[in-house]
């Protein structure tokens, strides 16, 4: 066995290095486009053309095993998936060859030369080999095709063929081990069924350039596609999904909105100028071709989502699965220590029992390959944004602060002020005679004192059944936690003639009434179950763009363009209280109760003001256009740049500090009201302005785990949903399934907070789950844009009428209910309304049944 002429060891790196060169050798022919192999253990790659050399990442380096066997040089090299025996397979245009590496150093050791079992001869061009989960199978692309040869007969199971060109990579389904998918240079993949040899699924063309790199991510259950020209597509593998598409991402765009990000957030002194490379003062542009995707261990990046690393001709990236953006970008010319500054191959492993990363690289223009060892979670630590300020919850972690605008305005009194012509007309004593009436009531203080201050009724006779006919129909039950998602429609409301737009929706707290806001200057109030003739609230002069309800129910509170703000009541067509002009300055973008009914939280322009009010509900026939409500202005907060606010939120069920808004400049700022400032800005938080924040609020049916809470969703113009946590400030998922490119569609949380809805311009309204990226139900039924969705926030209704169905077509409800005679409606099947709206030429409004 020869030695390599050249072998250095660059392991002169210390603790805490980003990267660190182990190893470099030189060889005499160069590898730039041979698929590489790299494990948690040993690398292999070609020397000298038609030798294959192993690495064994734990020896010294003198301990390097060449192995001959190949005449033609090598063009492809893969390791098996199991640790012991550890199996090797390489391929030339002569043969394909599998390797024991445990035998082939015993062998060694006894001076034998080593030798590996042909599998196949003459094949052609071979660009990718892979072995099967269980190492019985490997697959062999050559050509257009891809052979399927087994490792004890060494014949040839199946041939797959149906690609229009040289295929480049394949991969088994860890889940299906008979499942495996290939990808070609014809810019498309396919899924094939290798033990009967038959084609599942062929995709469309995705994109312009040729198809490089597959990965199949098991705990996602996602196949990642990547390009030579720096893209990314990424499809789901869930049963039933049929391989839908579930985003398309380019690489070059993360990459510079990645550096946008670190420079607005890089800390005073930047990095140590030991492990950088000197300024030149001149960028090249380099491309990004996918060369290699591997599982990268980010566990103390992420508890929930998958990250993966991308190997580049120019560096490596780690990209999150769940959120769809890189979180850490490594370039090769930013370090001096490295011998390679363009990789042609690339191959990269996480370390067995560590943390580090191996990344097997061949130089593009050079004949040198080097191992380089990456610590990730340096590399992270050195380019995230730092965090700044106290850690912050949804949940209040200690008391209301005397300094506090919360404080403030509830010791304020409820009651208006007297004025000082009534403060005079009450000093003044008139001269009245005095009248005694035939009756006087005692006041009881000579009386004995009663015995039984409160005597509980105990007579039941109904078994705690209500008396109220309509009462009974109505019984609450805790949201079932575990409910799969919306799937059928349950029934249509037509609530406009005209051609006026349905622009929001929300459910009250208990779950039995809807309102609505219109394009046509109405509100609109329904029952949840769509029947009855809703109630108009009219009034104002502009298009009603948000609705809320109060906490317990009573009243509703609608915004207008007109820059008017009312509050009504359901017992009459009349505002009790008006809000006009003179308070804003500008039209209120959104409006909502706050605190618990305390107050009433409203955005205007760049402003976020809290409001006192107090509803005054008495009539007086004299002055009944006189209004008694009142309401007076706590404070006001101004944006971090002064940008006007398009979307504001705030949990008013329990009692909460913090208040989310979106500025017109793309940032999210938290304002703490305990301290009465901005507590937290996240900056380019989407490609466009934010038209809609909406919060895991949850509801008095169903009980979540307390940090449930922190979570909130964001939704922009053609940059899809972004699912965030407030105690780490960081986009932890994101969805792009539903097309959203220039209308604004609603989002909502489900009460089990389990499941994100949307509208969307396809005239369905998607349901994603928050553990998945992609939509778990696509609900038809509309005609038009679904612009805003509700859940309702109650369990099902259960005592009702069994298999009701309405023959009008535009009302249709199914019921479902098994009492079987018991009083007590025990094995009910509950049913969760969710609601749908739909705008412009579809003016339907629609519950969709579980």
């Amino acid at each position: 066995m020869e030695e390599p002429q050249e072998i250095f060891s660059r392991s002169d790196g210390h603790v805490g290095d980003i990267v660190v060169e182990k190893f470099l050798v030189d060889s005499m022919k160069p590898a730039p486009h041979v698929q590489l192999a790299c494990s948690g253990r040993s690398c292999a790659f070609p020397l000298d053309g038609n030798r294959l050399c192993i690495w064994d990442t734990k020896d010294p380096p003198q301990q390097l095993m060449i192995l001959k066997g190949h005449r033609q040089p090598i063009t492809a090299v893969t390791f098996g998936s199991r640790e012991s025996p550890l199996l090797v397979c390489s391929a030339s245009r002569d043969c394909v060859m599998m390797w024991g590496l445990d035998e082939c150093r015993q062998e060694e050791l006894q001076g034998r030369l080593p030798r590996g079992t042909v599998l196949g001869a003459l094949l052609g061009r071979v660009l990718c080999l892979r072995l099967s989960p269980d190492d019985r199978v490997v697959a062999v692309c050559a050509g257009n095709r891809v052979l399927m040869l087994d490792l004890e007969s060494r014949s040839t199971l199946a041939e797959l063929d149906g690609h229009h060109g040289p295929v480049t990579a394949a991969e088994f389904c860890a889940q299906q081990t008979h499942i495996l998918i290939s990808a070609s240079e014809d810019r498309s993949f396919k899924v094939w069924d290798h033990r009967v040899g038959s084609l599942i699924h062929s995709s469309s063309v995705l994109t312009a350039s040729p198809l490089l790199s597959l990965l199949v991510d098991p705990r996602s259950q996602q196949l990642v596609a990547g390009c030579t020209d720096g893209q990314l597509w990424i499809f789901s593998l869930v049963e039933g999904h049929h391989y839908r598409c579930v985003t398309h991402v380019d690489l070059r765009k993360k990459r510079e909105s990645f550096s946008t990000r670190r420079a607005e957030s890089k800390p005073e002194g930047g990095q140590p100028p030991s492990t950088k490379a000197p300024e030149t003062g001149e960028e090249t542009e380099v491309a990004l071709p996918v060369l290699s995707l591997a599982a990268c261990d980010c566990g103390f990046l992420s508890e929930t989502g998958s990250c993966l690393w991308i190997g580049s001709s120019a560096g490596l990236l780690i990209f999150n699965l769940a959120s769809f953006e890189l979180e850490g970008v490594l370039h090769y010319k930013d370090f001096w220590s490295l011998s390679i500054q363009v990789a042609g191959s690339c191959a990269v492993a996480s370390r067995t029992g560590g943390r580090e990363a191996l990344c097997l690289l061949t130089s593009m223009f050079g004949n040198e390959t080097a191992l380089v060892e990456v610590d990730p979670a340096a590399l992270l630590r050195s380019q995230q944004r730092p965090r700044r300020g106290p850690d912050l919850s949804v949940l209040p972690s200690s008391c209301v602060s005397p300094t506090s605008p919360l404080y403030l305005g509830l010791k304020e009194k409820r009651t208006k002020p007297a004025t000082q012509k009534q403060v005079a007309a009450r000093s003044v004593v008139k001269d009245h005679p005095l009248v005694f009436h035939n009756k006087i009531q005692s006041s009881g203080y000579t009386a004995a004192p009663c015995a039984t201050m409160f005597s509980p009724k105990t007579n039941f006779k109904n078994d705690g059944k209500r008396a109220s006919k309509c009462k009974n129909n109505y019984r609450r039950k805790e949201y079932p936690l575990e409910s799969p998602p919306p799937s059928k429609l349950g029934k249509r409301l037509a609530v406009a003639r005209d051609q006026a737009a349905l622009l929001c929706i929300q459910c009250s707290g208990d779950g039995q009434r809807l309102a609505c806001g219109l394009a046509n200057h109405l509100s609109l109030v329904c029952n949840a179950d769509l029947t009855g003739t809703p109630a108009v609230l009219s009034g104002h002069d502009g298009a009603v763009g948000s609705v809320c309800w109060s906490h317990d129910g009573r009243w509703v509170l609608s915004a207008s363009q007109d820059g008017t703000l009312r509050v009504w009541s359901m017992r009459g067509p009349e505002p009790l209280l008006r809000l006009g002009k003179d308070m804003f300055p500008k039209p209120v973008q959104s409006a909502q109760f706050y605190y618990i009914d305390a107050f009433i939280l409203s955005s205007s322009g760049p402003e976020v003001q809290l409001l006192k009010h107090h509803i005054d509900t008495s009539k007086d026939d004299l002055r009944r256009y006189r209004q008694k409500s009142w309401c007076t202005p706590v404070c006001r907060l101004l944006t971090a740049d002064v940008v006007d606010i398009t979307s504001l939120s705030a949990v008013n069920d329990f009692h909460s500090y913090l208040v989310l808004a979106a500025g017109r400049n793309r940032t999210l700022e938290i304002f703490d009201l305990n301290v009465g400032c901005s507590a937290a800005v996240i900056t380019g938080a989407h490609s466009r302005p934010v038209y809609q924040i909406c919060q895991n609020k949850g509801s008095s049916f169903a009980t979540q785990q307390s940090q449930a809470y922190n979570l909130f969703a964001t939704a922009a113009t053609g940059d899809g949903i972004k699912l965030w946590d407030l105690r780490t400030l960081r986009c932890e998922r994101r969805f792009e399934g539903h097309p959203n490119r220039g209308y604004p569609c609603g989002i909502a949380f489900s009460p089990c907070g389990r499941f994100v809805a949307c509208g969307a311009e396809d005239r369905h309204a998607y349901v994603y789950e928050t553990s998945s990226s992609t939509f778990s139900r696509r609900l038809a039924g509309h005609t038009s844009t679904v612009t805003a969705v509700a859940f309702s926030p109650a369990a099902a209704q259960a005592a009702v009428p069994t298999h009701v169905l309405v023959d009008d077509p535009l009302l249709a409800c199914h019921h479902q209910n098994r009492c079987r005679g018991s009083e007590r409606f025990r094995d009910t099947e509950y049913l969760a309304l969710f609601i749908l709206l739909s705008s412009c030429t579809s003016k339907r409004l629609s519950c969709a049944l579980l």
